[in-house]
């Protein structure tokens, strides 16, 4: 069996080199008193080794609890004489490593406050450490977090770039990550080049940066590290190839609507389409330039590419989109009027169905109507529906989607070589070192084929051929950029939180303030669609698209207002002035009344 100095010595050894001399119990507490070695110590300010003792001094200081109770170190140090002449005359000595200087807890017992308050922070850290019979207040454990260092992260080989809206389309800020281990490394204040390439330069040795398609983050890398590699995310690649192949199946609507048997629109908005399809190109064989049409028929530049693409005017006419309206009851009444008085106004339109029982407003009626809904039955189908089942994966289609892809591939050569395409552009998804020469092939077979909606998509592909060829070869993906960017963004009002206390820019925007030193995480439930996309392994789509890992953190959980306060900023004094003369907030007071 040990003995008791055995036992004491076991118990605190962490207060090694301390020679302890008594342990006395007091009840809720454990005094253990103690003193310093005899040993000479070095003076701090020449280096001579000084054994002189001028004076003795007592420090108290607190320590991890033994039996659920508090431990209170009473040490005996010593107050010493440089023996140099003109060195400083006394100095009292220090044990490094378990008593700090100016500190009134050991070394481990900090380490343990600052482990709680690092998961807990302020408040729920205080309550926690006081089951553990460390008596701390919650002022002092968020001093004691603001004084843990951050880390001095290393400069990865790969990383990530993104944007997110502090304020949205007005304010954004670029989130940089490690795209290995998915932590985020810095928050930069702003989106443009400029920035991203200063903070690029102060940090060399990236040798890969995974981004969108974004050409402000392009220059800046291609300024900052021209012989690094660009990676194209794969995600964005695929989507952009859906919307021109929705664009595709839009502009085919004749083809597939008479195969499938829906109706097309074919009423005022659809002469007014073909007329001004005769009226651009028109214009085009004239030798007049796009932007010039624009202005001759004071349309959109955009709306008049969009002519001008469409080789033949059946291919600007669409399937008219109905859904179950308000103003389906009124249909009939709607189309006997317009077909009465085509230029009757709308409001007079509003006005004698609102007498029939309508209950909808004016926007209503007039989305109805720009629609076609009023002019034409129920659709059947739509380009919505069938863009998808050419773009998912075979397996998940159902057995009559199957019948219906059939019979829509079928419609026209146009429709069979968009299944073909879309068909081989998923397949180089998936990362390997032959998709590079199998990207030229497919370019070349889009470009032999009548999909002007596609050769718009394949240009775009050209004017970053580099970085998509290294998405489509390389394992990198700005998928995890994705996820930690949705982790940094501002809480958006009424939704659950967590707050995550992480490394902070020095050049991070001063407001909102919580930006600075807090990045806030919304948690949403998201359901699986019905129709997936067609991607290979390893990549998202996006009708299967999922945030990826986030970055390890220091996390600060805002409580909800059934049990604890949320986090918020201090009260103003204004408000205080209001609250202590009995008038309501501001914010969250009763309305003013009119009598008032």
């Amino acid at each position: 069996m040990k003995d008791v100095n055995e036992l004491v010595q076991m118990v605190f050894s962490g207060l090694f080199p301390l020679v302890i001399g008594d342990v006395a119990d007091e009840g809720e507490r454990i005094v253990v008193r103690a003193r310093t070695s005899q040993e000479a110590v070095i003076c701090p300010g020449c280096g001579a080794s000084a054994g002189r003792v001028r004076s003795y001094h007592w420090r108290t200081v607190a320590d991890v609890p033994v039996d659920d109770r508090r431990v209170v170190v009473r040490v005996r140090v010593r107050r010493l004489v440089c023996p140099i002449r003109g060195c400083r005359q006394t100095f009292r000595e220090q044990m490094p490593g378990v008593l700090e200087r100016y500190q009134r807890r050991t070394a481990r017992l900090t380490r343990q406050v600052k482990a709680v308050v690092k998961e807990l922070a302020g408040r729920a850290g205080s309550r926690l450490l006081a089951i553990l019979a460390v008596g701390v207040s919650r002022h002092t454990a968020l001093r004691t977090l603001l004084r843990i260092p951050l880390p001095t992260g290393r400069v990865p080989r790969v990383i990530g770039v993104d944007d997110f809206a502090l304020r949205r389309r007005h304010r954004y800020a670029t989130v940089v990550i490690d795209a290995e281990i998915h932590e985020r490394i810095d928050v930069l204040p702003d989106r443009t080049a400029d920035t991203l390439e200063a903070w690029l330069l102060k940090h060399p040795g990236v040798e890969v940066v995974c981004r969108d398609g974004s050409t402000t983050y392009a220059e800046a890398i291609r300024r900052a590290l021209p012989d690094a590699v660009q990676v194209a995310d794969r995600w964005h690649l695929w989507h952009n190839l859906c919307e021109a192949a929705l664009s595709e199946v839009k502009a085919h609507s004749t083809c597939w609507a008479a195969e499938l048997d829906a109706p097309i629109y074919d009423g005022p908005r659809a002469q007014t389409t073909l007329e001004r399809w005769h009226q651009v190109h028109d214009l085009l064989e004239k030798g007049v330039g796009l932007l010039e049409c624009a202005r001759r028929l004071q349309l959109a530049l955009n709306t008049v590419k969009r002519y001008a693409r469409a080789d033949r005017p059946e291919r600007m006419l669409r399937v008219p989109k109905y859904r179950a309206s308000l103003v389906d009851s009124c249909r009939e009444h709607l189309r006997r009027r317009r077909a009465a008085d085509p230029a009757v106004p709308v409001q007079h339109l509003f006005e004698e169905i609102k007498a029939l029982g309508f209950t909808g407003c004016l926007n209503l009626l007039h989305k109805y109507i720009n629609q076609g809904r009023a002019d034409a039955d129920r659709r059947h189908v739509s380009p919505l529906r069938l863009a998808p089942m050419i773009l998912a994966r075979p397996d998940n289609l159902k057995a009559e989607h199957r019948g219906l892809l059939a019979r829509l591939t079928a419609a026209c050569p146009e429709m069979t070589q968009l299944a073909a395409v879309a068909e081989g552009f998923a397949e180089l998804l998936t990362p390997c070192e032959g998709n590079a020469d199998g990207l030229s092939r497919w370019i070349f077979k889009v470009r032999s084929a009548d999909l002007p909606h596609l050769h718009a998509f394949t240009r775009s592909l050209d004017r970053d051929r580099d970085a998509v060829i290294a998405a489509l070869t390389l394992p990198y993906s700005n998928g995890p950029t994705e996820g930690v960017n949705t982790k940094t963004k501002p809480r958006p009002s009424g939704s659950r939180v967590r707050c995550t206390d992480e490394q902070a820019s020095p050049s991070s925007p001063p407001h909102p303030p919580r930006i600075a030193a807090l990045s806030v995480t919304t948690e949403y439930e998201t359901e699986p669609n019905d129709l997936q996309s067609r991607s290979p392994a390893g990549t998202t789509t996006p009708a299967s698209y999922g945030t990826a890992p986030g970055a390890n953190s220091t996390r600060i959980r805002a409580e909800s207002s059934s049990g604890t306060a949320p986090v918020k900023a201090a009260t103003s004094a204004r408000t205080r002035r209001r609250a202590s003369s009995g008038l309501p907030s501001s914010r969250s007071g009763p309305a003013r009344s009119a009598t008032g």
